[in-house]
């Protein structure tokens, strides 16, 4: 990826990102013992709310979990998608947490789908995805800029696997936002230069 300088922050990535787990046993099983991840911090909250567990997911970052004793249920197709992309609706509420992709080397990708297969994980098919109509290569071309595969952990988050495969470039930023009534933001992102969209 092409690497851009923040002049109001000096920020070192995403710290870690919490989520709510019905299980939490289930929840180490899944994240710890399948996929690997170190757990490195376990907490119970204060007047027995529920724990708070954080697992490294490389580069110092973490993915961590609440288990509270009083949460609701979560909607598939409201709080998190009903389906893998490819496999059906992927689509889930404004202020939702769509799906977590964790970056994984291109030369790995493939092993690493094999892997999760083996390990009795429902993935979805390998997803290419480029610039084209449909955003999605069949084969490997330079225009394919990351590799996919999605599965869900047992609270039906979606997680993906996610392999860069090319550098970006400004020509990687060429479409203006869309906003709530539908419209387009003409102008917001097109027709801007490096140097004036700050």
């Amino acid at each position: 990826m092409m690497a851009e300088t923040n002049p109001e922050f000096d920020f070192r990535g995403i710290n870690h990102l919490a989520l709510v787990c019905k299980d939490m046993a289930k929840t180490v099983e899944f994240y710890r013992d399948i996929l690997g991840m170190p757990l490195i911090k376990t907490l119970e909250l204060p007047g027995g709310r529920g724990q708070h567990f954080f697992f490294d997911v490389g580069n110092g970052d973490s993915i961590a979990f609440f288990w509270f004793n009083n949460a609701r249920p979560g909607v598939p197709g409201v709080s998190a998608p009903q389906a893998l992309p490819g496999e059906g609706d992927f689509t889930s509420a404004h202020g939702s947490m769509n799906h977590i992709a964790i970056n994984v080397a291109a030369d790995k990708f493939d092993e690493y789908c094999t892997r999760l297969a083996e390990k009795g994980v429902k993935v979805s098919g390998v997803l290419n995805h480029d610039d084209s109509d449909t955003n999605l290569a069949e084969e490997l071309h330079p225009g394919v800029f990351v590799r996919s595969i999605y599965f869900f952990d047992p609270d039906g988050i979606c997680l993906e696997f996610a392999a860069w495969t090319k550098e970006f470039d400004d020509s990687d930023v060429a479409h203006d936002p869309m906003q709530a009534d539908g419209t387009r933001r003409e102008g917001l992102i097109t027709g801007r230069t490096p140097a004036t969209a700050a």
